[in-house]
């Protein structure tokens, strides 16, 4: 069976081309992996108005084909049909109108390759709102391919741009070819690196379109590319004529762009006519939201709006699920026999489908905020703005909302970085962003700071409580900042580049594109990270449920039987700690018991530790359990405050001291004790590799962080 004929659309950064396949193939989009990279590949689906079901591949967005990112060697090879990308029958090219002349540049690129192209002049409302005008008839005259003016925000064009495709699918349009002539140099170049082009060549190519892919090796392969399937012999022989060029004078590089846009220069006057220059509504905003002191004030209010509102908007919907998870596991309770599989059921099925769903609220609302944001056209702006701050630390302008978000959830804050192009950006912000004090982390620090942490004050102002509080925050962003440092420099060493975007026109942010993201980025963390979570949560029930007999445990239940009612209620509660310190895990928390004991940790603690892997905010109920409190204390519970500060060791000591909790403050800092960013980690690196090393590295700086701050404040006499 034939496969449905594939388009591929194409198209400088911010012209449209997403929101261009998101109208043309609504929501019948599936998201994979182009072969042997992390980057999202969408194909979506369309209907011609011929009748023909045609795949559509939404091609990552760049200036050139020139292979200097991930983006332009995803582009070529998807577009060449290599590295198991499947040959286009069709490629689909996106220009901006209102910035023609740049986008020009890619158009030139696809017509000396040949390939069947047709052209989508976007947003032609910018341009004519501003009083240009648009000859679109002229445009195709000079590409000899279909031009169709659109506007995808308010789907103008999209009917006829549908025809044209499907038109263009049964008789392809072949573009002019080179619209300019290399000098004699270049074209010896060229020639010379003819014979050795190999595979890279489509066996029906003309020799022209031969020499365009013999000019993307020229300006793609060099001494420091990273480029891992170019035939050894060629990338000999490039290297040979660039050094040879370089020895005459000459930068083939500079030539072929000059080049290009003196074509460029001489033709544009004929595709748009613009109005006599005046300083557009963006420059006089820019003027503002660039400022060095008044933008940066305004970011920061963006910013901490957008902070406030993502913990009290979603706050109440989080509430709601919580509250849905717990009368649906009563509900269940209350239907089925006590017993093991109501059990299951209730605790172990129900709350892993809570555990993931809780998550949703903010990541909904984050990604509404980065959409509006986005579409606006502020976050290439904030990007600029932040850069100069976070590439001293060898961190992408665009990693300070995801660093921000981390303070309610890493998990969103993950999912987030993919605003980022590089892979080492992306991967560098995801590995230092549990490090930042996420919302799951204070019950915990509640907890210990109000029962062990003494209420004195500091030069009689400042609570020693309310002190340490603020330290463990500026000790969360140091940390990330440190390791983004330490780690940008070893294990993601790369080059620093300067910060290149391009800063869009600002446009009324599209909902229905919005809301597209949104739904995507929420679907791809149910069926993914979700997956994860769920079969986490299950096996954690599994560790701290069995075994569900002991001697303890059936001395307890003797007890019970011929108990009172009001002793009853006393001794069920026990026999819930007595099973809990029988489980696999109350005999794991021993088992590390060696290990943990140096921080100042005793095995409780340690059953603590296991629990909070299913969120941090759980070790504040599985040490209620552990002191036979029962699982509904929360960090404000005086009882639980109360056994904290009274629970004594073998030797009549106090088991918790001041410094043992600062040394769990330092370790629950660190450490990576959440199974939901790790699932989230997978899903965005698409490895095991990273999220192990994620944890491997933060749980080992935990252990090393707290053994100092134990081990040292007792040679210093503290307790």
């Amino acid at each position: 069976m034939s496969r449905a004929p594939l388009v591929a659309i194409v198209g400088n950064p911010n012209t449209g081309k997403t929101t261009l396949f998101n109208h043309l193939t609504g929501a019948r989009a599936k998201v994979g992996n182009y072969p042997g990279v992390t980057v999202e590949r969408t194909v979506g689906r369309l209907t011609t108005p011929q009748g023909d079901l045609v795949q559509v591949l939404d091609v990552p967005g760049c200036y050139s084909l020139t292979a200097s990112s991930p983006d332009e060697r995803i582009a070529i090879d998807a577009l060449l049909g290599r590295r198991g990308n499947p040959a286009p029958d069709l490629v689909l090219l996106v220009l901006d109108a209102a910035s023609l002349e740049r986008n020009l540049y890619l158009a030139m690129q696809l017509s000396e390759l040949g390939l069947p192209l047709v052209v989508a002049l976007n947003m032609t409302d910018a341009v004519e709102g501003a009083g240009g005008r648009l000859n679109a008839e002229a445009l195709s005259e000079a590409l000899g391919v279909p031009v169709v003016p659109t506007v995808a925000t308010r789907t103008h064009g999209l009917d006829s741009l549908r025809e044209a495709l499907g038109g263009a699918l049964k008789d392809p349009p072949r573009p002019r070819g080179w619209l300019w002539q290399p000098d004699a140099g270049l074209a010896a170049d060229l020639d010379a690196l003819a014979p050795v082009l190999g595979d890279a060549v489509p066996a029906n190519a003309t020799p022209d379109e031969a020499r365009a892919v013999a000019l993307w090796a020229l300006m793609s392969i060099d001494e420091s590319d990273d480029l891992d399937d170019v035939p050894a012999e060629l990338r000999t022989r490039v290297l040979a004529r660039l050094k040879a060029a370089r020895a005459e004078g000459r930068d083939p590089d500079g030539e072929v762009a000059a080049a290009r846009y003196a074509w460029i220069d001489a033709h544009a006057e004929g595709f748009i006519e613009r109005p006599s220059t005046t300083r557009g509504f963006s420059d006089r905003v820019d003027s503002v939201l660039l400022h060095p002191v008044a933008g940066f004030a305004i970011f920061l209010l963006i910013m901490a709006a957008l902070f406030q509102a993502l913990f009290a908007w979603s706050d109440p919907f989080i509430g709601l699920i919580e509250d849905g998870v717990t009368v649906t596991a009563d509900a269940v309770r209350g239907a089925l026999a006590p017993g093991i599989a109501a059990d299951f059921v209730a605790d172990g099925l129900i709350a892993g489908v809570g555990n993931v769903l809780v998550f949703l609220p903010q990541i909904l609302l984050l990604f509404i905020f980065i959409g509006v944001l986005e579409d606006s056209g502020y976050l290439a702006r904030a990007a600029f703005l932040m850069d100069r701050v976070m590439n001293r630390i060898g961190l992408h302008g665009r990693a300070f909302v995801p660093m921000l978000s981390a303070y309610a959830c890493a998990v969103p804050a993950i999912m987030a970085t993919r605003t980022m192009e590089r892979r080492r950006d992306r991967f560098l912000t995801m590995m230092v962003l549990p490090l930042t004090t996420c919302s799951a982390r204070l019950p915990v620090y509640t907890l210990l700071i109000g029962a062990l942490i003494p209420p004195t004050l500091v030069l009689g102002v400042v609570r020693t409580q309310s002190l340490v509080m603020v330290v463990m925050y500026l000790f969360g962003i140091g940390m990330a900042l440190t390791a983004a440092a330490v780690l940008g420099r070893t294990v993601l060493k790369g080059e620093r580049v300067p910060l290149l975007l391009e800063l869009p026109a600002y446009r009324r942010p599209d909902p229905r594109s919005v809301g597209r993201l949104v739904f995507s980025r929420g679907k791809v963390f149910l069926r993914e990270a979700g997956t994860v979570i769920l079969v986490c949560t299950i096996i954690l029930w599994g560790l701290l449920y069995f075994p569900r007999s002991s001697p303890e445990v059936e001395a307890l239940e003797a007890r019970a039987a011929v108990a009172t009612a009001e002793a009853q209620a006393t001794l069920e509660t026990e026999i819930a700690g007595a099973r809990l310190r029988n489980s696999y895990a109350g005999r794991l928390g021993h088992a590390i018991e060696p290990i943990i004991e140096p921080l100042g940790f005793d095995w409780k603690v340690g059953v603590g530790l296991i629990g909070a892997f299913a969120a941090r905010e759980v070790f504040v109920s599985t040490m209620g359990v552990v002191f036979s409190l029962g699982a509904d204390v929360d960090e404000e519970s005086t009882p639980l405050r109360d056994h904290l500060r009274e629970a004594r060791d073998e030797d009549g000591m106090r088991a918790y001291t001041p410094l043992m909790a600062l040394s769990l403050l330092v370790f629950f800092a660190l450490a990576c004790q959440c199974m939901s960013t790790l699932a989230a980690g997978k899903r965005e690196t698409r490895s095991y590799r990273w999220p192990a090393f994620m944890f491997v590295y933060m749980t080992t700086l935990a252990w090393v962080c707290a053994l100092v701050v134990y081990q040292g404040g007792r040679l210093l006499g503290f307790t």
